[in-house]
């Protein structure tokens, strides 16, 4: 499947909190919709799930205009949403059920996804007495519910501690292979390199990027090199030689300046008498990209 956003506008009032945003979510891989607070991204889902109608612009699916009625949507919200004081089963049913679910397919539904993200021993429990790894995992498990065409995940990993996170990470890879449209929006940018396929980053209700991470991220590193020796004057030396120079907490970060490459650098260095702990391409996070594309107009 494909699901196109086609230059969707949106004001509030005289606001305008989207302004002409495309991008394409393909089946299969998993899409990363990034952004700061307030840029957009929570405006965007809700048209997707028809909470809002865009003032202009459309959705598509497969080429077809995108009916949400003709498809289940799994929907976790960044803030919690279910009730504290109802007993967990019977909310989940009521969730499966809302979505279209008969009693008996509901019941089934949540016995298979309880089970799976191992909160089936809470499901008499009132949701207020669970704690709040176990509330997230609940959540989640609302999320997966009737299996969705289309799951859209907002921060999934809050409150999760590493053994619940894997549990979910090998359902979310899971349900990434079989055919399923998955968005996923995080500020925990090591999650979103680790699972997402393509990103976009929308700033002040415009796209600012968009595309494969990991080309994204090979042509942002394109002519820079990482490099690490346990000579102290080696950054000294590089700029002297006319090199720019950045660094992090793992190592140099040099730019190749024109007409060298990466073996010249290499047969440079060596020529220092300088013995090399670590020389590779540059390869920007995520959250080096994501500062730089946004960082400068916050």
């Amino acid at each position: 499947m494909n699901l196109s956003f086609n230059q969707l506008n949106k004001y509030f009032g005289s606001f305008h909190v989207l302004k002409d945003i495309e991008f394409e979510v393909q089946s299969n891989r998993i899409f990363g919709f990034l952004g700061r607070n307030g840029a957009g991204k929570t405006t965007s889902l809700r048209i997707l799930m028809d909470v809002f109608k865009a003032d202009s612009g459309f959705i598509t699916i497969d080429g077809k205009p995108f009916n949400p009625q003709d498809y289940k949507i799994g929907y976790l919200p960044e803030e919690r949403g279910m009730y504290s004081k109802s007993k967990v089963k019977d909310q989940l049913i009521y969730f499966a059920m809302l979505r279209g679910a008969t009693k008996s397919d509901a019941m089934a539904s949540v016995a298979y996804w309880s089970k799976r993200f191992e909160v089936d021993q809470y499901l008499d429990k009132k949701l207020e007495t669970l704690s709040k790894g176990n509330q997230q995992k609940i959540q989640i498990t609302q999320a997966f519910l009737n299996e969705p065409d289309i799951l859209i995940l907002d921060e999934p990993f809050s409150g999760l501690d590493p053994v619940n996170s894997q549990l979910f990470q090998d359902a979310l890879l899971e349900y990434k292979a079989a055919d399923k449209i998955v968005i996923f929006s995080s500020h925990q940018m090591s999650y979103v390199e680790t699972f997402c396929d393509d990103i976009a980053i929308i700033d002040f209700g415009e796209i600012v990027l968009k595309g494969d991470l990991k080309i994204i991220q090979k042509e942002m590193g394109a002519g820079k090199y990482r490099i690490k020796s346990k000579e102290g004057s080696l950054k000294d030396k590089l700029v002297a030689e006319g090199f720019s120079v950045d660094e992090d907490q793992k190592s140099l970060i040099v730019i190749l300046k024109e007409g060298v490459t990466q073996n010249s650098l290499l047969k440079w260095i060596l020529d220092q008498d300088i013995e090399l702990e670590l020389l590779s391409e540059y390869v920007p996070s995520l959250h080096k990209i994501f500062v730089g594309q946004v960082g400068d107009q916050a």
